[in-house]
């Protein structure tokens, strides 16, 4: 019964994201924990919206966080077998964290909250821009970045899934590498609606600021074999976990990596925690010898328990 549990980040909230759980008492206490942290109420908030207010980042970080714990720990709650190995995508890893017992619940909420604040901060907003490539490899998309930068940051920021690559930079030299990419084949090229121009140099001053922050911060040996973003690699140091998630906030992530290395470790089934279908989408893509799945509301959880009892 080998399987991973990946958590998904920013991108994936949607006002009543939670609704297709029911009436879970874990996924209510969750989110009661999460918002006695922030002194402000998560549940409203995704209950209700609006839309806007979940896009916001100071938002959409601490209530993604939260979604994804709630989902496992209903899953707990419901029978469901701990991972072989947990990873995150970008936010996401902070919530593989959590369920690997290498962060608390409560700290976690505050941290992702102040985290989304220095990346916002980072760069004054309009500044900044995303935008997602595809139909082009990494090569490809790194020349056309290359060739866009003309002195301002432009770098592949969300390594995807084959032909599905996120760069992210100062505005102008997204744009222009839009139009170099659209020149070397690229089948689309869209700007994301996103406040900051996450996993790219620009968020080196967030970085700094966050490095300060996890200094107070206790962070424990996981429980779980967590792979992180940054190195795809399994880290069981505290430091060396710390220091990941500094880095992960001005680097790319590696999923098409993280997935290939859950393959390479014998993991045949990784399976998505949270609202959303996104990662899992995204493990057909890269690897045939690895089947998706998700846990996005309490049928698709009660029928994940089935299939893995069958194994």
């Amino acid at each position: 019964m080998a399987f991973a549990l990946v958590f998904p980040g920013q991108g994936s909230q949607s006002v009543g994201m939670m609704d297709g759980y029911g009436d879970s008492s874990v996924i209510r206490e969750t989110f009661a924990e999460a918002s006695e942290a922030l002194g402000e109420d998560l549940w409203e908030m995704v209950s209700v919206g609006p839309a806007e207010r979940l896009a916001l980042t100071v938002n959409t970080q601490p209530l993604m966080l939260t979604a994804g714990v709630a989902a496992y720990r209903a899953w707990l709650a419901a029978g469901g077998p701990k991972p072989s190995l947990v990873a995150g995508h970008s936010l996401g890893e902070y919530s593989a964290l959590v369920a690997a017992q290498a962060l608390s619940f409560a700290d976690a909420v505050p941290l992702v909250r102040f985290r989304a604040q220095a990346m916002q901060e980072a760069v004054p907003e309009g500044e900044g821009a995303m935008a997602a490539l595809m139909g082009l490899d990494i090569e490809e998309v790194r020349a056309a970045c290359a060739e866009a930068a003309q002195g301002e940051v432009v770098e592949a920021a969300n390594l995807n899934a084959p032909g599905q690559i996120v760069i992210a930079g100062a505005r102008a030299a997204v744009e222009r590498a839009m139009t170099f990419a659209t020149a070397k084949g690229a089948k689309r090229a869209v700007l994301l609606p996103v406040s900051a121009p996450f996993h790219c140099a620009l968020m080196r001053p967030a970085a700094q600021r966050l490095r300060e922050r996890l200094l107070t911060i206790k962070i424990s040996g996981p429980e779980i074999d967590v792979l992180n973003n940054v190195d795809v690699v399994v880290e069981g140091d505290p430091e060396k976990i710390r220091d990941a998630l500094v880095r992960q906030a001005f680097s790319p992530v590696r999923w098409i990596e993280t997935v290939t290395a859950m393959a390479a470790r014998g993991l045949t089934r990784v399976v998505e925690c949270g609202p959303g279908r996104v990662l899992a989408a995204m493990t057909r893509r890269i690897s045939k010898d690895v089947e998706g799945g998700a846990l996005h509301d309490a049928a698709s959880l009660e029928q994940m328990l089935t299939e893995l009892r069958k194994e």
